[in-house]
């Protein structure tokens, strides 16, 4: 295996936050740098695949809000667009496009986002099992269950709003017109709190990013190759049919990434997962 620098972490300045962000040189490769993204994880959950990415330049970063990087508004919520802002901004500190973007999750629906406003950031993208609820035929309950999550976050806590959701994000197939109606998932089932301690900071149920409405016209007609990525450990879960729904809208076919939707990690992120598989598969996609 080829060697690779230990991370260099710097900082960057945008509107309404400062970024942390860590950069593993390898100055001999002639690949384009590979950007790692996610939503609401940051850098620390990519540790695992960034060790098994040894043929090139790997950058990863802790979104606004997340991690290491500090918000200077007073703002909670951070929007698509303003998370696809500020990947434009730290593409540029890193010299400009195009450079090569991996994004997980939300960080797949935040850049995906990004090719719409800034095609010319990223040469290819590899958008894995972005959670777009707006994109699937049952996108009227999948968004009200999102909205719901919100709600029971806001007015019981961490503990409520996470099981919840875990319930849907766990949830496999279309989400039946009464998921709303069912009893709410016992906290204590997922090793979750069941009392609320006041605090109402979570970058993930405050405000869920499934209802955005990607520009796919923009996509299609950008430069940038875009891959769509589900897993094979995942099928029919939310995230994993909003792959398979937006490489349709892309007219494509998904591909298959080795494990779940936390495929990438393993249990130093406290996710199981298959790292090095994944590393192979990512790097045959990217070419």
């Amino acid at each position: 295996m080829k060697s690779i620098s230990e991370p260099t972490t710097r900082t960057l300045h945008v509107p309404g936050a400062v970024l942390t962000y860590d950069v593993r040189s390898r100055n001999d490769s002639n690949e384009r740098t590979l950007l790692l993204v996610g939503w609401p994880m940051g850098a620390s959950g990519f540790a695992a695949l960034a060790r098994h990415l040894t043929d090139r330049t790997v950058v990863t970063y802790d979104p606004r809000g997340v991690e290491r990087s500090n918000r200077t508004d007073d703002a909670l919520n951070s929007t698509v667009d303003g998370q696809a802002a500020d990947l434009n901004h730290l593409i540029t500190a890193l010299g400009g496009g195009p450079i090569d973007v991996f994004g997980t999750s939300g960080g797949a629906v935040n850049s995906l986002a990004l090719i719409a406003r800034h095609s010319a950031d990223v040469a290819v993208l590899v958008a894995h099992e972005p959670p777009l609820a707006s994109a699937l035929p049952d996108r009227s309950t999948a968004v009200a269950a999102m909205r719901d999550i919100e709600e029971t976050y806001m007015r019981s806590g961490f503990g409520a709003g996470m099981a919840k959701f875990i319930a849907l994000a766990s949830h496999r197939g279309p989400i039946p017109a009464d998921f709303l109606d069912r009893p709410a998932p016992d906290p204590q089932m997922f090793g979750l709190p069941t009392e609320d301690d006041g605090s109402r900071g979570d970058v993930l149920l405050s405000r869920m990013i499934g209802d955005y409405e990607l520009d796919f016209d923009a996509i299609r007609s950008a430069p940038t190759r875009v891959i769509v990525g589900a897993g094979e450990a995942s099928e029919g879960e939310l995230a994993n049919r909003g792959a398979h729904a937006i490489a349709d809208r892309l007219d494509t076919e998904a591909v298959i990434f080795p494990g779940g939707h936390g495929g990438f990690s393993d249990n130093d992120y406290g996710r199981p997962g298959k790292a090095e598989e994944f590393a192979t598969k990512l790097r045959e996609v990217l070419g």
